[in-house]
């Protein structure tokens, strides 16, 4: 069985990320029993016939790089789980889609990166709110579970850090009194 980095754990996991084939009818996509993550485009086209496997708890969907996580509005608390599919560790996009899922569209599970995941990527990953990642399978994952906490504080805000560095440091001197804790930076 393969692990993933789950809540800062290194834990078993028991999903099956299924892709389909270039061209593949995602209506006619074999869903395999057990639990799996589906694409996009597959639980658009099978949703009824897989609701009641949804609702067991058996069913994720993920998102490839190029889909709109809005496409699952009022749908997301049908998943056990959703992932954001990183083709390679280039691609960016998938920060962005993380991002919508929690601030903007208000989803609160299991957010996993899938595909080309890489300790150096952890850290940031994490601030958009991903809380599990599969990472590549040809790296150890005790080493990449270390690239969550390589940096012990951030400058900017993000879904783990509402507010800026320059609002959480109160100064010498400054107005915290007053509530405004970044006077004089």
């Amino acid at each position: 069985m393969s692990k993933i980095i789950k809540n800062r754990e290194i834990v078993a996991d028991d999903w099956t990320v299924l892709r389909a084939e270039e061209g593949q009818d995602a209506a006619a996509l074999a869903i395999p029993a057990g639990k799996v993550i589906v694409p996009l485009a597959a639980w658009l086209a099978q949703g009824e016939a897989l609701a009641a496997r949804a609702a067991a708890g058996e069913i994720g969907v993920w998102i490839a790089s190029d889909e709109r996580p809005e496409t699952l509005k009022g749908q997301f608390d049908q998943f056990a789980l959703v992932a954001v599919d990183f083709p390679k560790f280039t691609d960016g996009r998938g920060y962005s889609i993380a991002y919508n899922l929690r601030m903007r569209l208000g989803y609160t599970g299991e957010l996993r990166a899938i595909g080309d995941v890489l300790r150096d990527q952890l850290f940031s990953m994490q601030r958009v709110g991903f809380n599990a990642f599969a990472t590549r399978p040809d790296r150890s994952i005790e080493d990449a579970l270390k690239g969550l906490s390589d940096f012990s504080e951030t400058y900017s805000a993000s879904v783990d850090q509402k507010a800026p560095l320059f609002r959480r440091h109160v100064r010498v001197g400054g107005h915290a009194e007053t509530g405004d804790v970044g006077f004089g930076i």
